[in-house]
């Protein structure tokens, strides 16, 4: 049995956050009818941001899950001694207690504007004292992974809508030149769109 072997590519992207639902839902008050009473969504387009739109703007009930609300209901999650959400809490003085039984307190109210320039209020919380402890490392290494799995809700829907609404299934061309020509079209036509849309 002889081995053929046949060349490919790899096609890699990157990105900076997929398009809103507000736009989407403009378009459809403008152009098409009147918005139910309840709004349903999947988890990429779970902000605080949609959700404020909804209920202000739009007076409808926004029906939409978190991003990380499935990672937050697994077993390892919920059993995990590191997660903040399994932390013993304190609704007197508004303090959390760490795995190492020192006291997390809120500290003051801090202001952050998201990519699409919406400002969200946070509650800043610290630790009495981490000083040489032996968990520090595990209860600090959440916000990469979170970073990670943003990269899901970013980049997936692209590869979807280049191969599901595109037909793009299949470089067209060869040579790594050609390649990046044939890619570099397809992904022009996914921006436009987004743009267009937004417009």
């Amino acid at each position: 049995m002889a081995l053929k072997l046949k060349h490919g590519y790899n096609v890699k992207i990157a990105m900076e956050g997929q398009y809103t639902l507000i736009p989407f839902l403009v378009e459809i008050e403008r152009d098409y009818f009147e918005l139910p009473e309840h709004i349903v969504a999947d988890a990429g387009y779970g902000s605080e941001q949609n959700n404020e739109d909804i209920l202000t703007k739009r007076q409808s009930t926004p029906l939409i899950t978190h991003a990380h609300s499935l990672h937050e209901q697994k077993k390892k999650t919920k059993t995990n001694p590191f997660h903040t959400s399994n932390w013993a809490y304190d609704v007197t003085d508004d303090s959390y207690t760490c795995p190492n039984n020192k006291k997390v307190a809120f500290v003051r109210h801090t202001f952050q504007n998201d990519k699409a320039g919406f400002q969200r209020d946070f509650k800043l919380y610290e630790c009495e004292d981490c000083t040489d402890c032996s968990f520090r490392l595990d209860c600090t290494k959440a916000e990469a992974g979170a970073i990670y799995r943003q990269r899901k809700i970013d980049v997936e829907p692209v590869f979807t809508f280049l191969k599901a609404n595109l037909g793009f299934t299949r470089l067209n061309l060869r040579g790594k030149r050609k390649v990046e020509h044939d890619i570099c079209l397809a992904l022009m036509a996914v921006n436009l769109r987004k743009y267009v849309r937004r417009a």
